[in-house]
């Protein structure tokens, strides 16, 4: 069934894996796959263009449909598996409206998380301000404090893994968790959001995560560019 699925992907980068996590949850195995290399620049390779025009990673494509945006691709499949391992989508109206919620705000953690890590990749040198800096880690604090929020108290131990929608693992989960992953990566300190870290480190151990883990993750240690958010 996942034979006529390609994903060109990149190890780290949490819109790759939330994909690859629901392929998983989706009990969708066995697709065709590629691993590329951000720092070979390998994304802006003609194979890439072919499937994705704007050089970016993921390229994925279903039978003759390509869904490059991650989002739309977890969505996809979903629908079209629905009935096919994990449901990630709740029936209860009101945690579907929470999953969906909660799926879209992660947009804004992943831009307030990027604003900080890649400051120096993706502003001038000429046009870099400390006053900058200083805002962007008081916006991403408070974005994290918001999410600390959002979990409830099974999330204070990991021993009892909380979701972010419910009682259930979600499409939210799926689409949230590599970029909580990624905070934690760079160094952002548990005692600080005690409940975001139980969550990490319970999240961590599923299945459908721990097989999709990013290599170069396994391969080298994290940073500390966190630690003081």
């Amino acid at each position: 069934m996942a034979q006529n699925m390609t994903l060109l992907w990149g190890s780290g980068s949490p819109p790759c894996w939330r994909v690859m996590i629901v392929l998983e949850e989706k009990n969708l195995q066995g697709y065709n796959q590629k691993l590329l290399s951000f720092e070979k620049q390998e994304h802006k390779s003609q194979e890439v263009m072919a499937m994705n025009p704007r050089g970016q990673l993921p390229a994925f494509k279903v039978g003759n449909y390509t869904l490059n945006e991650s989002y739309g691709a977890c969505l996809y499949l979903e629908d079209q598996f629905k009935c096919q391992g994990t449901k990630l989508i709740p029936d209860c109206p009101g945690e579907k409206a929470k999953m969906f919620q909660r799926m879209f705000e992660g947009f804004t953690l992943a831009d307030r998380m990027a604003n900080v890590i890649y400051y120096d990749y993706k502003v001038p040198e000429a046009e870099r301000h400390d006053s900058a800096v200083k805002r962007n880690r008081e916006m991403l604090s408070a974005e994290l404090k918001l999410w600390e929020g959002y979990l409830t108290k099974g999330c204070e131990s990991s021993k009892d893994c909380c979701y972010l929608a419910g009682k259930d693992f979600s499409l939210a989960d799926a689409v949230v968790f590599p970029s909580i992953a990624y905070v934690f990566r760079f160094g952002l300190c548990g005692l600080k959001y005690p409940k975001l870290a139980a969550y990490y480190e319970c999240l961590k151990e599923r299945p459908s995560i721990k097989k999709t883990w990013p290599p170069t993750w396994k391969e080298t240690p994290g940073q500390d560019l966190l630690k003081t958010v």
